[in-house]
């Protein structure tokens, strides 16, 4: 199984007037695991509450940045998720610290009591890029997913399962809610 790759992002602007490239290149909030190997998180990009434009030339999604947005704002994430068996077997507490670090905030909606299950104050538009992952809900009830598949997830408690022996590769539009 080969790891996963960092995500390319190209951002476009505007400068005097005319639409330029102002980046392309590898996105600089990822993170390969190394406590779970096969698990990546791109944090790609960000938009405030009431996003201006043109937006400025900053980074958008710095490392290290809070995952779960605030009401209005919005987070793009690439996420590729190893076999179940890789985070069955990883040492629980070199796999939580190494997240705390690279998608602070995120980590601590899991539930430490229920392996993957977790909740965040969001509307999520998730799209499978590649492999088949499982959505799991707070019953028990799952339904199989594959590429080009789309969830929108409204806040609700669930786990996601990767039951193959393949990596999939799933893309999130995470819109911050108030609950």
């Amino acid at each position: 199984m080969n790891p996963p790759e960092t995500p390319r992002r190209v951002i476009t602007g505007i400068r005097d007037g005319k639409s330029v490239f102002v980046s392309d290149g590898p996105v600089p909030n990822t993170h390969h695991y190394t406590a779970l190997p096969g698990h990546m998180t791109s944090v790609v990009y960000a938009t405030a509450a009431r996003p201006n434009l043109p937006q400025d030339q900053a980074e958008q999604a710095p490392p290290r940045m809070p995952v779960p947005p605030a009401p209005g704002e919005t987070r793009l994430m690439i996420v590729t998720m190893p076999p179940d068996t890789v985070f069955a077997g990883a040492d629980a507490e070199a796999a939580v610290a190494e997240q705390a670090t690279h998608i602070p905030g995120l980590i601590d909606t899991f539930e430490p009591d229920a392996p993957g299950m977790h909740t965040t104050d969001t509307v999520d538009y998730d799209i499978v890029l590649d492999g088949e992952i499982w959505l799991e809900l707070d019953d028990g009830a799952q339904t199989r997913l594959t590429r080009g598949d789309v969830v929108v997830q409204c806040g609700t408690r669930h786990a996601w399962r990767n039951k193959s022996d393949q990596n999939a590769t799933l893309c999130f539009v995470l819109i911050g809610a108030a609950r």
